[in-house]
């Protein structure tokens, strides 16, 4: 059934910038050796090639992510870190060692399944116990170490309950335990959270995160839900077609992204056609098209004046308001409401522009007020700072 058989302050998990210490972001440290490295690993089945020629160093310690859509090749690479699927060239080492052509029980990882796949008929503590038992571990070293492991994921008082009395996150931490109690050198976790309640998603990852904080092991997450991949990861790999389309923290991934595909798979974002018109240093300057709003930002790919691209803002970063901002360094464009929605914190707002554009605004309800602030066919003013402007060339 497997391979083998409160919360953490988020700017701890965030890598360390360019500039900031390497010990807290190994990535980043060119002399640091990775804990997990795949080398030109591509595996196909027939004439489809489910991942295609990719390489990837992970660092020991690291809460892995590996973000993607259907079909994209995620839970392929998963199962090939597993054994459960043998690569059609390439290589995996985990800690200096080459697992490639080893079975799955013979290597230092297990994996959680989406399912769960807990056994219905034994006990809570039976199914955490399952797999030192099949390594016929002394009993009392087994209890020691199932008692423990209830403690960690409390779960204590539900030992004697069978699956079929625990709710969907209970569940979720029996399937977690007996993963973990065989204490691998990897955890791999496919759609870990897919099961449960949104609310009960976004408690059971802070959870996770401090799970893998106390007990240092490495996990990698398979996930197609953006906001799970934010919340849990130190980097994630966007995957497309089965190839990584970028690499970063979540916050470089967001804010940065390298193409259209990344800036419109994770998040939300407003996307323009553009003209590049100048370029000064690492500044670029481009006309949106169908007006003559110009927008200078920073962009590091070297771009011909006149060639074609592509300006993308998030919704978050947007300004509304009935009334013309007079901010300094600031794109200003005008339109009238046509959709909103109102979720508690925040309202969104699709707002046909002047020129004809609809832009979605994401704006924060900071106020307690009854009444939405904006209606239905209000002529509003939308507004950001030039420098929250992304290009985009793919």
């Amino acid at each position: 059934m497997t391979a083998q058989d409160t919360s953490k302050d988020q700017k701890d998990r965030e890598p360390a910038s360019q500039n900031g210490a390497c010990n807290d972001a190994p990535w980043l440290d060119p002399a640091q050796q990775p804990f997990i490295e795949i080398q030109s690993l591509t595996k196909r089945f027939g004439d489809f090639t489910a991942v295609d020629d990719i390489n990837l160093k992970i660092y020991r310690g690291e809460l892995f992510t590996i973000l993607g859509g259907s079909g994209c090749g995620k839970s392929t690479l998963l199962r090939m870190l597993a054994g459960f699927e043998k690569p059609t060239q390439g290589r995996i080492l985990i800690d200096g060692v080459d697992i490639t052509d080893l079975a799955p029980y013979d290597r230092p990882v297990n994996m959680m399944f989406q399912s769960y796949a807990v056994f219905p008929h034994m006990t809570v503590e039976q199914n955490i116990a399952y797999g030192l038992k099949k390594e016929k571990l002394p009993a009392a070293e087994i209890k020691q170490r199932v008692t423990a492991m209830l403690e960690l994921v409390q779960l204590p008082e539900l030992a004697k309950r069978k699956p079929d009395q625990l709710s969907g996150g209970q569940l979720q931490r029996v399937a977690l335990a007996r993963a973990l109690i065989k204490r691998p050198k990897v955890l791999l976790l496919d759609e870990p959270l897919a099961a449960l309640d949104k609310k009960l998603r976004e408690q059971t990852q802070f959870e996770l995160m401090n799970l893998q904080d106390q007990l240092g092991i490495t996990f990698v997450v398979v996930t197609h839900d953006q906001e799970e991949a934010m919340t849990l990861a130190t980097r994630i790999a966007v995957m497309n077609a089965g190839n990584f389309v970028q690499i970063g923290s979540p916050s470089e991934v967001y804010e940065f992204p390298l193409n259209h595909f990344v800036a419109d798979f994770f998040g939300s974002i407003n996307i323009f056609d553009a003209t590049v018109h100048s370029r000064e240093g690492e500044h670029i300057t481009v006309t949106l098209e169908g007006s003559g709003t110009q927008i200078r930002t920073r962009h590091a790919q070297p771009l011909a004046s006149g060639s074609a691209c592509m300006v993308g803002i998030r919704p978050e970063k947007l300004l509304i308001s009935k009334e013309r901002p007079t901010l300094e360094g600031h794109t200003v464009t005008s339109g009238v409401v046509e959709e909103l929605a109102y979720y508690g914190n925040r309202s969104i707002y699709r707002v046909r522009s002047e020129n004809g554009r609809l832009i979605q605004v994401s704006a924060q309800n900071y106020q307690r007020s009854a009444a939405l602030l904006l209606e239905w066919d209000d002529e509003v003013f939308i507004s950001w700072e030039s420098s929250c402007s992304v290009v985009l060339t793919e």
